[in-house]
């Protein structure tokens, strides 16, 4: 251990000349105590967000989607099928149709998307557990059912109970086969149940039977999306890289993070400026510490004067203040992070901080991530480096001849 650091430790820990100096130093490790636990909340919240709406979107995507790159539908094509069924960590795969359409119920209407699925659909997603009234679709392929998304539910005022209700349907025909008098397909369907599992889907999706869905868009063979169950604790990234294998350059393979890639993205984007905005009146708050270090070199004039002229180099001075100031951000940092993690604690328990209006959750979700807290002992420690630069230039330009007073 060098003189200087033994020295710095031991100005933290001495009692100071003077209460002015106490309470400015007290105010500073406050204010970084503070600062360090509103960046960890910060990016917790953030956290929590994010995990819970993925945990949505998981309940309807799939592990694994294969779209075409050209286009918005192929042909379905059973050899391919029968391929990546035979790859190690596939466990099912489920043929799916989306495409916009055109709803009427009673005197209401409203456009969204049709989803046919077959019915493999139910053991790559997570849809049963999402309906909230009603029941799943029947386990057969020639049924005119629906389940609607609570969204379009709320929209249209489909009464489930009502049998004699029915939701119409339409879709516009090939441009070849259109007719001036007929220009849509449709299709009555009886909704049967309703789904909610975010804002995006419930407000747009019904889910029916693929072969009512190929009705709509006339032809009897396409699909939109192959969609893909992972055995449990299989890579999906390996899975991923084999099926890309099989289906070559024709298609996208993605797994449920590229699916929403746009989402995740854009969620980050917006974790990273908070936590740059909390970083700045971070970096605000160490002008106290500015002033609590330049009122520590001016009280250890005297001190200093003596260190030079018994052999202390400028770089010994200049270390000594550099970390008088790091010590001081070190305790703001662990001050910090404890408050932090006291608050989490608190919020996880007690639900203290309520989400106002409607949400799927009642209180603001939180997580911790270790490497969030690296990111914020990174940020605090620079920035307490950097508030102690000032003090530490002062004390290099004390002489061994400057009159102390």
């Amino acid at each position: 251990m060098n003189l200087p650091f033994k020295i710095a430790l031991r100005y933290l820990l001495a009692k100071k000349s003077t209460q002015v100096i106490q309470l400015i130093t007290g105010i500073s490790i406050l204010g970084l105590t503070v600062g360090t636990a509103a960046l960890v909340l910060v990016l917790s919240v953030f956290n929590g967000f994010e995990d819970l709406i993925m945990g949505m979107y998981v309940k309807f995507n799939p592990d694994i989607k294969i779209t075409p790159v050209s286009g918005k539908f192929f042909n379905a094509d059973a050899s391919l099928v029968y391929k990546m069924s035979r790859i190690p960590g596939v466990e099912a795969i489920s043929g799916t149709l989306e495409e916009i359409a055109f709803f009427t119920y009673k005197d209401k209407q409203d456009f969204g998307m049709v989803k046919g699925v077959d019915t493999l659909f139910s053991a790559v997603s997570n849809i049963d557990s999402c309906i909230k009234e009603g029941v799943y679709l029947p386990n057969r392929s020639l049924s005119f059912n629906a389940l609607i998304g609570l969204g379009i539910r709320n929209k249209l005022g489909i009464d489930l109970e009502d049998p004699f209700a029915s939701l119409t349907v339409y879709m516009p025909k090939n441009k070849e086969n259109t007719t001036f008098e007929n220009p849509f397909r449709s299709r009555n369907l009886q909704p049967i149940g309703t789904f909610m599992i975010q804002q995006e889907y419930d407000n747009q999706y019904i889910i029916t039977t693929l072969n009512v869905a190929r009705e709509l868009v006339g032809n009897p063979n396409i699909l939109s999306a192959w969609e893909i169950k992972v055995s449990q604790n299989y890579p999906v990234k390996k899975v991923v890289s084999e099926l890309q294998s099989i289906v070559m350059d024709r298609f996208y393979v993605k797994d449920y993070y590229a699916q929403e890639e746009g989402f995740i993205k854009l969620m980050r984007l917006e974790k990273w400026l908070s936590f740059a905005i909390v970083g700045f009146m971070l970096l605000l708050v160490a002008f106290n510490q500015i002033g609590a270090l330049w009122m520590i070199v001016l009280d250890k004039k005297r001190d200093v004067s003596i260190l030079k002229s018994i052999g202390s180099t400028d770089v010994d001075i200049r270390n000594l203040f550099l970390y008088e100031g790091l010590f001081l951000t070190g305790i703001g940092l662990i001050s910090g992070v404890f408050l932090a993690l006291f608050i989490f604690f608190l919020q996880k328990t007690f639900h203290l901080v309520a989400i106002p209006g409607s949400f799927v959750v009642d209180s603001y979700p939180i997580s911790l991530r270790w490497e969030d807290f690296i990111t914020v002992a990174i940020t605090v420690l620079f920035i307490g480096l950097l508030a102690s630069i000032p003090a530490a230039l002062r004390a290099m330009r004390i002489s061994t001849h400057e009159k102390i007073v």
